[in-house]
């Protein structure tokens, strides 16, 4: 292969890059020698303009390609200081201009594409703007697609930050992309720059549609808006002419388990009395060189005469035609397999019954010049009040589930006791033995003054002392004050095999060992600044600011005492100089021990707690005081007594639990087609619960 010393960055000889512009006097080497005109191996002009082929070659075999923005010349410019100034000027101005790659150049996308999407303003609100459409506000699938868009984002922020650091830091090498290159210009290396890989949502997660999608569409449409408004441009070619109209089909599928979805279309520009737009929907194999609905597998409501198709050209009447100012909505209940339509707000009615169980794409088609769509997939407020209809089919639901007959789901026990048992089996199974014992007392004297026959004896709940229950919880109680080491020595002596075991629960207990000692320092830290900031002491200076720590195990500290300070201050801050040391003493040892593990989990975590040190008070630092917020203990405690319950042969879950668990995937399973489980989820009820008067 060619150096580029021989032939410069594009690839080209000497002679298409080393001349100097016109007028411009050129650089030493040009003025000593006089290229021949390029020699193209005896092919003629035609060979670069081929029509077999799209070139990107003028006849000459010239570049056609606009200047690339961001791009430099692989000469380095140690290399080229043997160029007049001018040379150095031409080869900045051949950059300088912005401009584009020719749009069939697909495969250059992601090299084009900005390197931190977060710092671009187009990329982040096309592409990571998530809206939720009204109607859909309380659906337990859309709530799944937030969570994991805030997941991707999460994850997209992280690998950028990480990025970032890389190169500010200088690594050569890292796990997300920057490594070293040899060159062939000389024998320095050069960093090349890897593209971080953004994470995808879940492969059985799909998006609600957004936009009509350029790649999925007949010719002859404009697309406007970020692809949410159409034009129909006319056609371009005589080929293109003995096509009946321009159709394309929106960029996902609408999503059967939100149970209903419905979008609306303004029609912006269209010939009065005679609107050739056709709104409706349309499976991924449909033709899109023809009406919708005149189609097979599409079906539609056209605007000139009103009817309705249904993958044939002969229709039927349905409702008023629509023009330029009309809002037509389109919706596909999927729990009883129909298609309606809206036109202004009001509900013409059903069009289609026994629509096809597969995937349907929301479709429209253009015929005339000058006909201009807006739709609006859920990101504004819709004209048909949706909501109430969602609403309505929810009550159905809820009503039909209501009247199911439980009675014999649990022979002899009623719903009372039942709840009752539950709770009563989650305390017990956390390790709540004095709770435990208390709701059961409360259950026999309810059931004592709900009793009329004073002969009758009333049986209580009898809570057995367990000492498994009495130890787990001691270790949850130890935990949830912030006391770890006690939790640790707790565990080691009741429980030896649980943390040979379980190496992750462990790694997570050591964790949050260290950011309690941050806690805690970061408290006193506190506590000496205001003393010392209201006359005890000189300003608000931390502590920190005054000791220098070597992080690599050498403490050399410097003490500025202050005569005025009372004994008290000294003693406090003698303290927190203490704790300081041991909180990164064992910072440094809890970091030694899991530096060689391969998991990313550990590496990660590793590094947010310590991003805790590099702030003076991380309880004020937002980007890191979540980590210090007390309900981390409580997510560590349950893990572990999960993991102890495990250990003893126990289940690791309430039956409380499991019984959320099974009934929501359940209602999944069953909301899969956007049948009645769409309509419904277990969440739902239980943000419907009005919570009692706190004791």
């Amino acid at each position: 292969m060619a150096s580029l010393e021989q032939h410069g960055s594009s690839g080209f000889s000497d002679s298409d890059s080393s001349a100097g512009s016109p007028g411009r006097p050129q650089s030493r080497n040009a003025a000593t020698y006089t290229p021949d005109p390029p020699r193209r191996s005896g092919l003629g002009s035609h060979f670069f303009t081929h029509p077999s082929r799209t070139s990107i070659l003028s006849p000459s075999g010239g570049l056609l390609l606009d200047p690339v923005p961001g791009l430099v010349s692989a000469t380095s410019r140690a290399d080229n200081n043997n160029l007049h100034d001018s040379g150095l000027h031409d080869v900045a101005t051949m950059w300088k201009t912005s401009g584009t790659l020719p749009s069939f150049s697909r495969g250059f996308d992601m090299f084009m594409a900005p390197m931190y999407p977060e710092s671009s303003e187009s990329s982040s609100k096309d592409h990571d703007a998530f809206f939720v459409p009204s109607y859909l506000s309380e659906s337990t699938y859309v709530h799944k697609l937030e969570a994991a868009h805030r997941s991707k984002l999460q994850a997209r922020r992280e690998a950028v930050k990480q990025h970032n650091q890389e190169m500010a830091t200088g690594l050569a090498r890292s796990q997300t992309g920057l490594r070293m290159y040899p060159t062939s210009v000389g024998t320095r290396p050069h960093t090349g720059l890897e593209r971080p890989g953004w994470p995808k949502l879940e492969d059985d997660l799909t998006p609600l549609p957004s936009r009509w999608n350029p790649g999925d569409s007949w010719g002859s449409i404009e697309f406007l808006e970020a692809g949410r408004s159409l034009k129909f441009i006319g056609p371009r070619s005589h080929q293109d002419r003995d096509h009946e109209a321009a159709a394309v089909r929106a960029d996902y599928p609408m999503p059967a388990e939100c149970g209903i979805f419905y979008y609306e279309v303004q029609v912006l520009y269209g010939k009065r009395d005679d609107t050739t737009i056709a709104v409706g929907f349309a499976t991924k194999a449909a033709t899109m060189s023809r009406p919708v609905g005149w189609e097979g597998e599409t079906w539609g409501y056209h605007g000139d005469d009103g009817r309705c198709f249904a993958g044939q050209s002969s229709g039927r009447a349905f409702g008023p035609t629509f023009s330029t100012g009309d809002v037509v909505g389109c919706g596909v209940n999927f729990r009883d397999h129909t298609a309606f339509f809206t036109k202004n707000g009001v509900k013409i009615g059903v069009a289609f019954h026994d629509v096809t169980r597969t995937k349907l794409f929301p479709a429209i088609s253009l015929k005339k010049p000058g006909e201009h769509i807006m739709v609006n997939f859920g990101q504004a407020p819709f004209v048909y009040d949706i909501d109430d209809m969602m609403r309505e089919q929810r009550s159905k639901v809820q009503n039909e589930i209501e009247k199911t007959d439980i009675s014999r789901l649990e022979p002899g026990m009623s719903e009372t006791d039942l709840i009752q048992a539950l709770v009563l089996q989650f305390l017990q199974h956390d390790g709540y033995v004095e709770t435990a014992r208390a709701f059961a007392e409360d259950i026999k004297l309810q059931k004592e003054a709900l009793n009329l026959d004073p002969n009758v004896t009333v049986d209580g709940v009898n809570i057995e002392d367990d000492e498994d229950a009495n130890n787990r919880q001691k270790i949850r109680k130890a935990i949830l004050e912030g006391d770890i080491d006690r939790a640790l020595k707790y565990t080691q002596a009741y429980y030896p095999p649980v943390f040979e075991e379980n190496e992750d629960v462990h790694f997570k207990l050591c964790c949050r060992k260290f950011i309690e000692m941050v806690r805690k320092t970061a408290q006193l830290r506190s506590a000496v600044d205001t003393k010392m900031s209201n006359g005890h002491g000189p300003g608000s200076s931390s502590v920190s600011q005054d000791m220098d720590v070597d992080l690599n195990g050498g403490d050399n500290m410097t003490w500025n005492e202050n005569s005025n300070m009372d004994a008290d201050t000294q003693d406090v801050q003698f303290e927190l100089l203490k704790l300081e040391q041991e909180m990164l003493s064992y910072g440094q040892s809890l970091g030694a021990k899991y530096a060689s593990d391969p998991r990313i989990s550990v590496t990660k975590a590793l590094g947010e707690i310590w991003a805790l040190v590099a702030y003076a008070n991380p309880l004020m630092e937002k980007n890191v005081s979540y980590l210090l917020d007390k309900k981390g203990r409580g997510a560590v405690a349950e893990e572990l007594n999960s993991a102890i319950l495990a250990s003893l042969g126990k289940s690791s879950q309430a039956s409380i639990e499991k019984l959320y668990a099974q009934t929501s995937v359940l209602l999944e399973d069953l909301g899969a087609d956007g049948s009645a489980g769409a309509f419904v989820s277990v969440q739902d009820v239980v943000d419907s619960i009005k919570a009692g008067p706190r004791l």
